[in-house]
């Protein structure tokens, strides 16, 4: 791996107005869910809130603490003009797929009651795939340096293969993190009819891990060699 001293954001702390983005985000997002429910004792909601919450902002703040400089990074918006063309495209769809259109789907649906009534042993497990889901993502993002928000080759960052913690059991844990959050929120929010949005957001993510893995195998030295030592993309033993 290359030296944190090759890094130019090493000393670029995130702004006040960095920090403050990234919570209204990760607060507006549960707000929505819960508005959508329009119901302020969907205690489901809440802990889907608080989750969402503590992965998004306390991921980011570990991520920071270790890796100075990664807030920044994933934030330049020069770099998302250096993204690959298919992922200027892909990588925002990919961010809203995983999160306005499910809660969105999934508020309507307790307000309206379209899903029968789940039991509290599913809504439970739901939870608890979430947790497991957000906590792997954010391991992820905690572990790699050069975890972007576009895929691009951080050449000005001395970017290399990061081949330990949850890269160890796949090549896109990031990704899978996210996944594996999907039928946990369905489950968790009673909402059947999220299975739509969920499925959408799975296709998005399939295909940009697809392509990510390719221009990874093409463009970053080190990479097939890793590919041969971790098999799998996003689910071990399968895909």
């Amino acid at each position: 791996m290359t030296s944190k001293t090759d890094d130019p954001n090493i000393d670029r702390a995130p702004s006040p107005r960095l920090w403050f983005a990234l919570v209204f985000i990760h607060l507006f997002i549960p707000l929505i869910l819960l508005v959508c429910g329009g119901d302020p004792s969907w205690w489901q909601a809440w802990i889907f809130g608080v989750l969402l919450f503590v992965a998004g902002t306390g991921g980011r703040f570990l991520a920071e603490k270790r890796h100075p400089g990664i807030l920044v990074e994933r934030a330049d918006s020069e770099k998302t003009m250096n993204a690959k063309p298919w992922d200027k495209v892909l990588s925002p769809l990919m961010a809203i797929s995983l999160t306005f259109p499910l809660v969105i789907v999934a508020g309507l649906d307790h307000r309206y009651g379209w899903t029968p009534l789940f039991s509290t042993s599913i809504h439970t497990f739901g939870l608890v795939l979430v947790a497991l889901g957000y906590a792997f993502a954010t391991w992820a993002l905690i572990e790699n340096r050069f975890f972007s928000s576009t895929v691009h080759i951080q050449t000005d960052r001395g970017h290399s293969v990061c081949d330990s913690g949850p890269y160890r059991i796949v090549r896109h844990p990031g990704y899978a993190g996210n996944l594996l959050a999907l039928p946990g929120i369905i489950m968790a929010l009673n909402s059947m009819w999220t299975l739509i949005p969920a499925l959408a957001a799975l296709a998005i993510a399939v295909l940009r891990t697809a392509l990510e893995d390719k221009t990874l195998h093409e463009e970053l030295q080190g990479y097939r060699d890793y590919a041969q030592r971790v098999r799998y993309r996003l689910i071990p033993w399968i895909y």
